[in-house]
């Protein structure tokens, strides 16, 4: 469908979760998770999933591929640069969706035409060829002047012409470096609608990172100007400061559809859950302020506050909780609480289990009810994104953790961890229980990787809450994060850390193709 058809309310969604949000440093995502991932994205009526780069590995390609042949509802894009090799690499992995998209792009600013030391000529003859091809192979082409906020604007409209000549079907304007104000984001819109011939016959898009902050600011502001498909992300994951967030724009659309008449086919009630998911499987938390699907989002804490909104919840509340899917009952509970009210206080939640995932959820539920006064909402999350983040057939398994630790030094701990499904057992001392802990795990698998962040989070208040716990490693450039949590701050550490391991393995497999994790050495004893 292109702008000269569409409705002018109607604005497309083309989320990039899986492929702008996994460049954040660290939250590289699994194959079986980038495909949870897009089926929950596919469900929520997300028009346009990019589902990755698919000439950056054989594990993106792999990961497009299965989602391009999976997706029931959204067109499934690529991302390839302009050549011919990136675009065929695409085509490949996407033209098995029912509706497939090729998204090529160069950079068109000063500063990037200066990197393939291409004149203004010759990058105008590489668009119109690689726009080109792009379009023999698939009738649905988006291209991108990366960095178009910074490129000069009659040369920005020279290049946009010839992409739409070049049979361009979507026109997308990137703030590649998060620079740009609403003002002049709604200006480019315009200018580019007022002297692009063809510019009417095609959708033009915007992509916008938050480094000012003002990226949900600036799509919005392009949309009242023209602009028809705004690039999101869940969480608003991303390069550096991250993107536009999607829950951001759709409910900002549907909150004040009074100045922004705009509709998407987005259903919100999925939101929460799928914000939760991300924030799980990425390792990079939600924090407790952020706009819509932040942990305080929906809380009250000053008393003129809560006065006001258990007499009236419009006094301060602009949005419904159950309007992106949080639902909040009071329903307590504890050791005597059975798997029916914890599916369906998971429910309430935004999370759905099948009968296998409660079980295994359930029995970890009983044993922390056993240890804690009142399980929380936080808890049964922190619980849940850890069964889903600790596979049980990961290559390293924490199987048992003894420490021994106070005043008197060093610190001791004794340990069994599974190796490939064959259990070692070692003990190590340390500067502290948790260094301890970690001296076993890399006397068990020894390994470069440098930890750069540990970070301990209580979920809830008291001495008897889990902690939830996030690491950072960094191998040879490539970045993992790993998280857990358990109401042993010791053992949530360790875990952490072998998820994040796990991790690091993947990404060794994903940069080096063909070894074989089981010829990793380690020592046991």
């Amino acid at each position: 469908m292109t702008s000269a058809t569409a409705p002018q309310d109607r604005v497309f969604i083309f989320d990039t979760t899986l492929r702008d949000g996994e460049q954040s440093p660290g939250a590289t995502m699994t194959h079986d998770e980038k495909l949870e991932i897009a089926s929950l994205l596919d469900e929520m009526g997300v028009d346009i999933i990019e589902a990755g780069f698919p000439i950056a590995s054989e594990g993106d390609f792999a990961a497009v591929s299965e989602i391009s042949k999976r997706a029931k509802n959204s067109t499934i894009c690529g991302l390839a640069r302009a050549n011919f090799k990136d675009i065929d690499r695409c085509w490949e992995a996407v033209k098995h969706a029912k509706s497939s998209r090729i998204h090529t792009f160069i950079g068109t600013s000063p500063l990037h035409r200066a990197i393939p030391n291409l004149d203004m000529d010759q990058m105008a003859e590489r668009i119109h060829d690689t726009v080109t091809h792009a379009r023999n192979l698939c009738d649905n082409v988006q291209w991108s002047p990366m960095d178009a906020t910074r490129t000069e604007h009659d040369y920005l409209c020279r290049v946009v012409e010839i992409a739409i000549k070049a049979g361009a079907t979507t026109i997308n304007i990137p703030d590649t470096v998060g620079y740009t104000a609403p003002r002049e984001s709604a200006d480019l819109i315009r200018m580019l609608l007022e002297r692009v011939p063809g510019a009417d016959t095609i959708i033009f898009a915007t992509h916008c990172h938050n480094d000012l902050g003002m990226a949900t600011a600036n799509s919005l502001a392009a949309v009242e100007a023209g602009a028809r498909q705004i690039e999101c992300t869940i969480n608003g994951l991303g390069e550096r400061a991250g993107n536009t967030a999607l829950e951001e724009v759709v409910m900002a659309m549907k909150v004040r559809n009074d100045i922004m008449p705009y509709r998407t086919g987005i259903d919100t009630t999925k939101i929460m859950n799928l914000s939760r998911r991300v924030a799980s499987v990425s390792g990079f938390q939600v924090q407790f302020n952020k706009a819509i699907v932040g942990k305080n989002a929906f809380l009250h804490e000053s008393g003129i506050h809560q006065d006001g909104v258990l007499k009236n919840v419009e006094t301060f509340e602009i949005m419904r909780p159950e309007d992106i899917g949080l639902v909040q009952k009071n329903i307590a509970m504890g050791k005597h609480s059975g798997r029916a009210a914890l599916r369906a206080k998971l429910k309430e939640l935004g999370v759905e289990l099948a009968d296998n995932q409660l079980n295994d959820v359930f029995v970890r539920f009983k044993a922390l009810a056993d240890r804690k006064k009142e399980v929380y909402d936080e808890d049964l999350v922190a619980l849940v994104a850890d069964e889903q983040t600790n596979d049980a057939h990961e290559f390293l398994q924490l199987k048992k953790l003894r420490v021994i630790c106070g005043t008197d030094g060093p610190q001791e701990a004794d340990m069994v961890m599974s190796i490939d499904g064959v259990d070692h057992h070692i003990d190590a001392t340390g500067d502290g229980p948790v260094d301890a802990a970690f001296n076993c795990v890399k006397m068990l698998f020894p390994h470069s990787a440098r930890l750069e962040v540990y970070q301990v989070h209580a979920v809830t208040e008291g001495t008897d809450a889990q902690a939830t716990v996030s690491v950072r490693l960094q191998e040879d450039g490539r970045i993992v994060t790993g998280a857990s949590a358990d109401t042993d701050t010791i053992v949530a550490s360790t875990r952490a850390y072998i998820n994040a391991l796990n991790k690091l393995i993947v990404r060794r497999q994903k940069t080096a193709p063909g070894n074989d994790t089981k010829t990793v050495s380690y020592h046991g004893k």
